[in-house]
C-alpha cells in the first residue's frame, strides 16, 4: 500500500500544464467572471511589535502615521489600523510555555493548539481555507502557502510544541496543516510551469488506472487502521482527489501566454531581494487568476534571524524579550518599519495594475499582522492588526478604528470572507461579523 502510495504522488507530480491566465484576457470567455473577482492574502510577521510605534493616535481618520506605518503613507487611504483585537486562544489556558507556537497557530485559526511535539498535531480550519474550499475549484490553485523562511515540520520548537505550529499559518482542517513553499522557483512552477512528461498523451489513463487502484486497495485496509489512521488516509486521498480535480479544470482552461516574468534561480541571498520576488510572484498569481487566497509569513514565530540590511545585527527574538529596554526598542521598531516596507511594496505593486474600473489592490483584501503584541510580554490582546485594499468590497480606508477589549480577531475573518461574498456563520473563537469596515 505505502508502495502505491508513493507511485501514485510521483505520477501526480508534472502532470499537465499549468499556465498563466491573466484575468483582463479572459473577459469574453466563458469561464471568466463578469467583473473582477475578490482576492484575499493574509500575511504575517513574528514576534509582536513595538506598539508604540505602531498604534495611531486616536481613533477615526489617519493623519500622521506611526514611525512603523510610515511606509505606508502612499497608500493611506486604503489603509485600515484596527486596534482592540484579540487571539484569545493562543494564550496559555493552562498549557505553560508556547505563546510564539500558539501564536501562529490561532492566528487564523482562532483555535488552540494541541501541545505536543508528536505526530498529534491539531488546531483548526484557517480562514484562508474556508475561503478556498468556496473559491477555490474557480481557479488553478485552490490557495497559495509562501514564506521567506523554512520551517521544521515536526519536533519541539517551543516548549513542547511541535515545529509545525512556529511556521505554519495555513491549516486545511484541524490535524492537516499546509507547508508553505520558501523557494520562488518553486512558486514560479506551481504558478506557471509546464509539465515535462513525456508521455502526456496517456496521462488520463494512467491517472484514472493508478487512483482507481489505490482507492480500491484502501478500502480494504482502512477497516484494519485505527481511527487516527483512517483519518489521515481520508485526508491524503480528497487532497490526491482535489488534485485530479485542479489538472481537470486546467486541462479545460484555454492556453495563455506565460507573464514577462523570468523563473527565478531560487532562493536569493538578500532577504529583502527574497521578500519582494516573493511579492511579485504573489501579485502575479493574483493578477493571472491563478488563485485567489494566499498566506505569506515573512518569518516564523519565535526567528530569531538578524536584520543587518536595517540596521540590526541582533538576533528578532532576543531582542523581543527587550525588558523596556530602550535601545533593544528602537532595533524592534527598526525590524517592524522594514516589514512594513515590504508590505508597502506589495500593495503598491497591486496598485499599479489596472483591473476593471480600478485597480488589483481595489479587489484585494490583504491583512497584516501578528499574533503576539508587545514580545516581551507575550500578550496577545491588542494586537498589531492592519487591512490593505478592499475599495471594491466596500471597505473604506485612512481610518484607525478601536474595538472594545477582548473582540475576537476571528471576527475581523468573518468581516472579510462577508466582504468577498462568501460569509460564514463561525469560525474558531468568533462571536461576529466585524462591524465598522464598510464606509
Amino acid at each position: 500500500m505505502n508502495e502505491l502510495m508513493a507511485s501514485r504522488r510521483r505520477i501526480l507530480t508534472g502532470m499537465g500544464a499549468v499556465v498563466a491566465l491573466p484575468w483582463l484576457e479572459s473577459m469574453g470567455r466563458a469561464l471568466a467572471p463578469a467583473s473582477p473577482p475578490r482576492r484575499m492574502a493574509f500575511i504575517y510577521v513574528p514576534n509582536g511589535i513595538h506598539m508604540a510605534d505602531w498604534r495611531p493616535g486616536n481613533p477615526g481618520a489617519l493623519s500622521a502615521l506611526p514611525p512603523v506605518l510610515q511606509p505606508l503613507e502612499k497608500l493611506r487611504e486604503q489603509l485600515v489600523v484596527l486596534t482592540g483585537l484579540t487571539a484569545d486562544k493562543a494564550r496559555p489556558h493552562g498549557d505553560g510555555g508556547g505563546d510564539h507556537a500558539r501564536a501562529l497557530a490561532a492566528f487564523l485559526t482562532g483555535c488552540q493548539a494541541r501541545k505536543t511535539d508528536g505526530t498529534d498535531i491539531r488546531a483548526g480550519v484557517s480562514v484562508d481555507q474556508l475561503a478556498a474550499s468556496r473559491i477555490g475549484h474557480l481557479t488553478r490553485l485552490g490557495s497559495l502557502e509562501i514564506g521567506a523562511e523554512a520551517g521544521a515540520m515536526a519536533g519541539n520548537c517551543d516548549s513542547g510544541y511541535s515545529c509545525v505550529y512556529s511556521s505554519t499559518m495555513s491549516w486545511k482542517s484541524a490535524t492537516q496543516p499546509l507547508p508553505k513553499d520558501v523557494d520562488p522557483r518553486l512558486v514560479f512552477d506551481r504558478l506557471f510551469g509546464q509539465s515535462s512528461d513525456p508521455k502526456a498523451k496517456d496521462r488520463d489513463r494512467v491517472r484514472k488506472s493508478v487512483l482507481d487502484h489505490v482507492l480500491a486497495e484502501s478500502k480494504s485496509l482502512a477497516g484494519e487502521l485505527p481511527p487516527s489512521d483512517r483519518r489521515k488516509l481520508d485526508e491524503y486521498f480528497n487532497s490526491v482527489r482535489e488534485i485530479e480535480e485542479r489538472i481537470a479544470r486546467a486541462e479545460k482552461l484555454p492556453p495563455a501566454p506565460k507573464p514577462e516574468f523570468g523563473r527565478p534561480a531560487g532562493v536569493p541571498a538578500s532577504l529583502p531581494d527574497h521578500l519582494k520576488l516573493l511579492s511579485d510572484l504573489l501579485v502575479l498569481a493574483f493578477q493571472t487568476d491563478s488563485t485567489r487566497v494566499a498566506t505569506f509569513v515573512m518569518a516564523n514565530e519565535g526567528s530569531n534571524r538578524p536584520y543587518p540590511f536595517a540596521q540590526v545585527s541582533e538576533g528578532h527574538h532576543d531582542l523581543s524579550h527587550h525588558g523596556n529596554n530602550k535601545a533593544k526598542q528602537e532595533k524592534i521598531s527598526l525590524i517592524n518599519r522594514f516589514h512594513t516596507t515590504q508590505l508597502a511594496y506589495l500593495a503598491e505593486k497591486m496598485k499599479a495594475v489596472r483591473e476593471g474600473e480600478g485597480t488589483l489592490l481595489d479587489n484585494c483584501l490583504i491583512a497584516y499582522g501578528s499574533g503576539n503584541s508587545d514580545g516581551n510580554a507575550h500578550n496577545h490582546d491588542d494586537l498589531p492588526i492592519a487591512l490593505l485594499g478592499g475599495k471594491a468590497a466596500g471597505i473604506k480606508g485612512g481610518r484607525h478604528l478601536v474595538f472594545p477589549k477582548e473582540t475576537p480577531l476571528a471576527n475581523l475573518w468573518l468581516a472579510m470572507l462577508d466582504r468577498a461574498g462568501l460569509s460564514a456563520n463561525r469560525l474558531g473563537d468568533s462571536t461576529g461579523v466585524l462591524e465598522g469596515l464598510v464606509g
